[in-house]
């Protein structure tokens, strides 16, 4: 299998890499950066900002094998308002100081990806002001992401008058502008 089996062109003509996880997100995560190195995909394309998007699961390790093998140096935790989801950004958030503590990364803060829930931003600021953490940006739930979804794309490329489009690039920005490791390439 070759690197181009794991790639599509984005709605920009930006490349991005794209693996499904089959089995448990521990094996397929660790499968994928092995394969990922294999085919020298970060030699060949040199990105400037690489997001994993893993299961943060402390039970598993799931998020805890990019952090240990030092593919991530900057986290940020998506959740919503929901009382399991900020349990688990907690767990995921003590987890990320201790690895913190040894080099390994550092927590940038939470990105709010709402669900609708009453007070759910007051909830998510206590939470994150608890772990020391800041809430990045607010993601609003909106029906384009699912439209989307079912055409097998993103918002940007199939519902590109969403308002979710500018919130994306919003989003991508800030991300960019809080990374340590962009700074200075400017």
């Amino acid at each position: 299998m070759g690197l181009f089996d794991f790639m599509r062109a984005d709605y920009e003509s930006k490349e991005f890499i794209e693996i499904e996880n089959r089995a448990s997100r521990n094996t397929s995560i660790i499968s994928a950066f092995e394969k990922l190195e294999e085919l020298k995909a970060f030699e060949i394309y040199k990105p400037d900002i690489v997001i994993y998007d893993v299961l943060g699961d402390v039970v598993c390790g799931g998020f805890a094998m990019p952090i240990r093998g030092g593919y991530a140096r900057e986290v940020f935790i998506v959740s919503s308002g929901e009382m399991m989801a900020l349990y688990a950004a907690n767990n995921i958030a003590q987890a990320i100081k201790n690895f913190g503590r040894r080099g390994y990364a550092r927590l940038k803060g939470i990105i709010l990806n709402a669900k609708n829930i009453e007070n759910e931003q007051e909830l998510v600021a206590k939470t994150a002001a608890e772990i020391e953490t800041e809430v990045v940006m607010y993601v609003p739930r909106s029906g384009d992401i699912q439209t989307a979804e079912n055409q097998g794309g993103t918002v940007s490329e199939f519902v590109q008058a969403s308002p979710m489009v500018k919130i994306y690039q919003e989003l991508a920005d800030k991300v960019l502008e809080m990374s340590e490791d962009t700074k200075g390439d400017e």
